[in-house]
């Protein structure tokens, strides 16, 4: 028997973004439910039909989404919070949309990334709601390929223990007991999907990756011993993917009958675990050779190398080849990309040329590498090509230059501040963007399209910029930003305007629900070119007494959101990045802009999977920081921005950014972060966003209230800012206006509030 070629996940946004137009339309209200689930079913079955065309083996399904495969899991197994089904049963498509987005009465679940990357999930609740399989989706999904296509499918399914690990709303030393009631419902989906036929099944379990403790691997053999045993009919593959395993004989000796390993993003160790310990004679390897998370084209002789080491321990009918993760952390296709130079377009492989080269692999295996030698010979010059382009640049020697302190500490900068800039008592501001409306978007669009020039485009960005900055006079806000008009978004501008990047046209990736990000392609050495946020600033600026921030990505964000080189250190490319922002700061601030904001929403969810790498990139990522920042004078305050995650472990590190003001989101967490603030110091400025503005809901003057009210139990109130969780490009102009301007309120409330109480105490 000969090899198989297998996929773990495909992107569900279609090459044109098809998938988010329809769910779109469907939440404005455009399109009912039965026309909704035949356009989805429609993108759903193209999918497949691509994959069925590139020569996969194993096409799996349960991999698409109607928003994201975590929340499809928790409502498969009727988990959904009572504030939006106080009466339980099957969740419909409104109440599934209603869990992810909010409504006017009850808030959205916390969103936050999938493990290290910038794929966003849905937080399952587990409250005191029992668990049942309410529907067996992958089933349902198994029997559509069946139907529709003659497809014999791997469904995928999240494992119980990732599912839980990932889940909030219970206490930590239940973890055991909290699993234990998923193992019946995952024996019950299996024992389903074999009474249908089903072969294989994929269960993820990527916390395997991770560092586990010895209790916790023993764990994973008793759950899937009973898996297993509930039917045996079904082969079930264990997939592992983002890094190496820690425990590689334990996990490729647990009870299933393959295990998925990736080689291509283990820093070489789960082949020298292959290579040592060898691979048990009973189970088959899914190996991951080709990059499911980068877009760069695979050297396939080195693949087929590669393939031939892993060989040489795996007989070739206990062998199954295939990306290294889900190609959901890629675009669709490099076809439709028109305006790239040959030289970077040749060298990309997206999701499509990604499957197309596993099947060259494939068929080299199956008939001898002669068979491939052109394509190989192809590879290798896009390759080369590419690397022509491309130099390095020591960015260590210029950083022994440059100081990377600033001059005096915070503790004497904030008095410096304070008197430059009079602020009041806990400060309103916001995150930078302001809503990216239709009509902005429509003037972008016809520029970019030559359909104006320069000079019209220009002139609709300052009466945006103007119109805003009224706004923001009106509502009262303290600080003030331009809004960002000109911009799509916060890594994209910047490629557009630094040397070294290139942007694709159509290289879409799922962010969050509907929410796609193109980011940019690093292809060469990055360098400052021109000034790239100064004129807009300086506009805005001119236009009130308040002060504007500057607003930057930062080296960290860009690095993390954007398609990395792969010829050098990805630190090595963050501090390239730096200086190039080290210099825009410096224009910035010789401009008289003296509030920056460098934002770093991505550090977190860069941070490695493993304990001993963290160390090492948050001092790389600190570093990079501050080479962008350090340079200012002391009444020049650095703010920063950071998203969705888990704070607790990298606030160390937050503080020796030595940032003046950084904002946190907390309200889609529900107020989580503060309790790492009451058993951790913070000394610097900090917001923690008082609403969640993911939510098309507006808060409610009294819940933002006990967002301030709670937060200044663990701060005191003269480092504390008021804003939003995050930019506000994605809302609507109605409801951002209505929900700032309850943002206010309260903060005006509470600032007398709190004036009164002081006035009492003396």
């Amino acid at each position: 028997m000969s090899i198989k070629s297998s996929n773990l996940g495909y992107p569900r946004i279609g090459e044109n973004r098809e998938w988010k137009k329809v769910m779109e339309k469907y939440w404005a209200g455009g399109m009912e439910e039965d026309e909704f689930q035949e356009k989805m079913k429609e993108i759903r079955l193209q999918h497949l039909r691509k994959q069925q065309d590139l020569g996969i083996d194993m096409i799996p399904v349960g991999d698409f989404s109607f928003y994201d495969h975590v929340l499809d899991t928790a409502v498969m197994f009727g988990l959904v919070p009572k504030r939006f089904n106080e009466y339980g049963g099957k969740a419909s498509i409104k109440t599934y949309y209603d869990i992810a987005r909010g409504t006017k009465e009850a808030v959205a679940s916390e969103m936050t990334k999938w493990f290290n990357t910038n794929y966003h999930y849905i937080v399952p609740e587990l409250d005191e709601t029992k668990p049942s399989l309410i529907e067996n989706r992958p089933l349902q999904l198994y029997q559509e390929a069946k139907r529709e296509l003659n497809i014999e499918g791997k469904p995928v399914i999240l494992g119980p223990v990732t599912f839980v690990k990932l889940s909030k709303g219970y206490k930590k030393d239940l973890f055991r007991t909290v699993v234990d009631q998923y193992v019946p419902l995952y024996a019950q989906l299996l024992r389903e999907l074999e009474a249908e036929g089903v072969t294989w099944v994929q269960i993820d379990e990527p916390v395997l990756a991770t560092s586990l403790s010895r209790e916790e691997v023993d764990y994973f053999q008793e759950i899937y011993k009973i898996l297993t045993e509930s039917a045996h009919g079904i082969r079930v593959i264990l997939q592992t993917y983002y890094e190496s395993v820690d425990d590689y004989q334990d996990i490729v000796s647990l009870p299933v009958h393959g295990i998925g390993l990736d080689f291509v993003q283990d820093d070489g160790e789960n082949l020298n675990s292959l290579i040592k310990y060898g691979f048990p004679e009973d189970k088959v390897l899914a190996a991951g050779i080709i990059n499911g998370r980068n877009i760069w084209r695979a050297n396939l002789e080195e693949t087929f190398s590669l393939v031939h080491n892993i060989q040489q321990h795996v007989a070739d009918d206990r062998l199954i080849i295939q990306p290294s993760s889900s190609l959901l952390h890629v675009p669709v296709t490099k076809k439709n990309e028109k305006k790239l130079e040959d030289n970077i377009k040749n060298a990309l492989s997206f999701a499509d040329e990604k499957l197309h080269e596993i099947s060259i692999i494939k068929k080299g295996l199956d008939k001898g590498i002669t068979e491939i030698q052109n394509q190989i010979s192809d590879s290798k010059r896009a390759i080369e090509a590419l690397r022509a382009l491309q130099s390095t640049t020591d960015a260590k020697s210029k950083e022994a230059e440059l100081s990377m302190e600033r001059k005096e500490p915070f503790r004497v900068r904030r008095q410096l501040q304070q008197s430059f800039f009079q602020l009041p008592l806990l400060p309103t501001t916001t995150i930078g963007s302001f809503p990216q409306t239709p009509e902005v978007k429509k003037q972008r669009s016809l520029w970019r399209k030559g359909q104006i020039d320069q000079m019209q485009y220009e002139k609709f960005i300052k009466e945006e910029t103007e119109r805003w900055i009224k706004i923001q006079e009106k509502l009262g806000l303290d600080v003030f930003v331009h809004g960002e008009f000109e911009r799509t978004d916060m890594v994209e501008y910047f490629g557009e305007k630094l040397e070294g990047f290139q942007i694709t046209e159509l290289g879409w990736v799922q962010s969050y629900g509907s929410r796609c990000v193109k980011p940019p392609i690093i292809y060469g050495d990055v360098s400052f070119r021109a000034p790239m946020t100064l004129k807009e600033t300086l506009y805005a600026q001119s236009l009130t007494l308040k002060p504007v921030k500057g607003m930057l990505t930062g080296p960290i964000t860009i690095l993390n959101w954007s398609f990395a080189r792969d010829d050098i250190s990805k630190y090595e490319v963050a501090n390239q990045i730096a200086f190039a922002l080290r210099e825009e700061v410096r224009i910035l601030e010789e401009n008289g802009i003296r509030m920056i904001q460098v934002d770093e929403p991505a550090l977190r969810e860069g941070v490695p999977l493993k304990e001993e790498k963290k160390e090492g990139y948050l001092h790389a990522a600190v570093n990079a920081f501050k080479l962008a920042t350090a340079s200012v004078e002391n009444e020049t305050q650095i703010h920063t921005h950071m998203c969705y995650s888990n704070f607790k472990e990298i606030m160390g590190a937050i503080s020796e950014m030595d940032a003046d003001v950084i904002s946190i989101e907390t309200s889609k967490s529900h107020g989580e972060l503060i309790h790492a603030l009451e058993e951790s110091t913070y000394d610097k400025g900090i917001g923690l966003g008082v609403y969640d503005i993911h939510s098309p809901r507006i808060p409610l003057l009294n819940e933002i209230k006990e967002n301030i009210e709670r937060a200044l139990n663990v701060l005191d109130v003269h480092q504390f800012w008021i804003n939003p969780d995050c930019g506000l490009k994605t809302r609507g102009e109605d409801e951002t206006i209505s929900a700032l301007q309850v943002m206010v309120e309260a903060a005006k409330q509470v600032r007398e509030e709190v004036t009164l109480q002081k006035a009492l105490r003396s």
